[in-house]
């Protein structure tokens, strides 16, 4: 006797959209989960120290020394921009002497203003822009300063100028840009900045 041949079973043949089906269930992946941007957080462009005397000779002098011995550098004369005979002024006439820091400068010279403030500063120093300016009276408030009978005492304006990244669009040389209002820095973020960085309480 001859042996039985085993019974196989044909299995019916896929149709067409059962195997366009099997391909996309094979080829589709799954789309990466987008990460949530991080706000960019604005720095320290430049600290402006400015001395305003209102007259020139002895007295811009000794604000110019002033100010060298508080920042380590080199002051420049401010000059008048109109005449004011009331005033005493003439255009072009010297009358103050200022400063401008940046990077590690600037910051070293911000946490000691800042303490001749007592780390507080008001809501109405900050602009629209995000900057922000305060005055120091006294210049002997300064750690390590003491009165010079013969230089006397000089008060100063503190104004620091905020930025944030692709900021130099509207300082490059060529096809310079005005900076969108969404990319500016608000005055919200210039103060929650400085409360975190310098331990600075914003006061109403």
């Amino acid at each position: 006797m001859s042996a039985k041949k085993p019974v196989t079973t044909k299995k019916s043949p896929k149709t067409t959209k059962e195997i366009i089906k099997k391909e996309k269930t094979q080829t589709v992946k799954k789309k990466p989960v987008k990460k949530e941007k991080q706000p960019i957080k604005p720095s320290i462009a430049k600290i402006t120290v400015n001395i305003g005397v209102g007259e020139a000779g002895e007295k811009l002098s000794k604000a110019e020394q002033v100010l060298e011995n508080l920042t380590g550098q080199k002051p420049i004369q401010t000059i008048s921009k109109t005449t004011n005979k009331d005033w005493a002024l003439r255009k072009l006439m010297a009358i103050g002497c200022k400063v401008t820091l940046r990077k590690k400068a600037a910051d070293k010279f911000l946490i000691e203003a800042l303490k001749t403030r007592e780390n507080k500063i008001a809501d109405y120093a900050f602009d629209d822009q995000g900057n922000f300016s305060f005055g120091i009276p006294d210049h002997t408030l300064f750690e390590g300063q003491k009165y010079d009978p013969k230089i006397g005492i000089f008060g100063m304006d503190v104004c620091v100028t905020m930025k944030k990244l692709g900021y130099r669009i509207k300082n490059r040389r060529v096809d310079r840009r005005k900076i969108p209002q969404r990319h500016q820095v608000k005055s919200k973020e210039t103060a929650q900045f400085i409360a975190e960085t310098y331990n600075v309480e914003v006061v109403s």
